[in-house]
């Protein structure tokens, strides 16, 4: 078992029931399982299955992103490389416009001229 990953189910499942002011058994009835096998899931002891993981995100109407931490990290790293401008999006936006026109050789150019440019 990945104990960072139920951990981090765990943790944003109980965030997210607290938010919407459930209890674990209320929650458990809602899924259809135990309330003592969602009380290890939240604690991070065990990793729910597929099927349980996307009822979970249903009932505690969260993004499998967030269940899983994606969405945390996704923000951390955006973070990390430093904020956008308020201007640097408009220009973004832009060049995907442009680069969705292109056909495969010039899309390939472009690629080719950006690398170039981080160097």
């Amino acid at each position: 078992m990945n104990e960072e990953l139920a951990s981090r189910i765990g943790s944003a499942a109980r965030d997210a029931r607290t938010h919407l002011g459930l209890t674990q058994a209320e929650v458990a009835e809602k899924l259809g399982i135990a309330h003592m096998v969602y009380s290890r899931l939240e604690r991070g002891k065990m990793l729910p299955s597929v099927q349980t993981l996307l009822r979970m995100c249903a009932v505690l109407h969260i993004s499998s992103d967030e269940l899983l931490g994606i969405a945390e990290a996704e923000r951390g790293n955006r973070q990390a490389r430093g904020p956008r401008s308020e201007t640097e999006l408009p220009r973004v936006r832009q060049l995907l416009g442009l680069a969705r026109k292109m056909d495969e050789d010039k899309l390939d150019a472009l690629v080719t001229v950006a690398q170039v440019l981080l160097r």
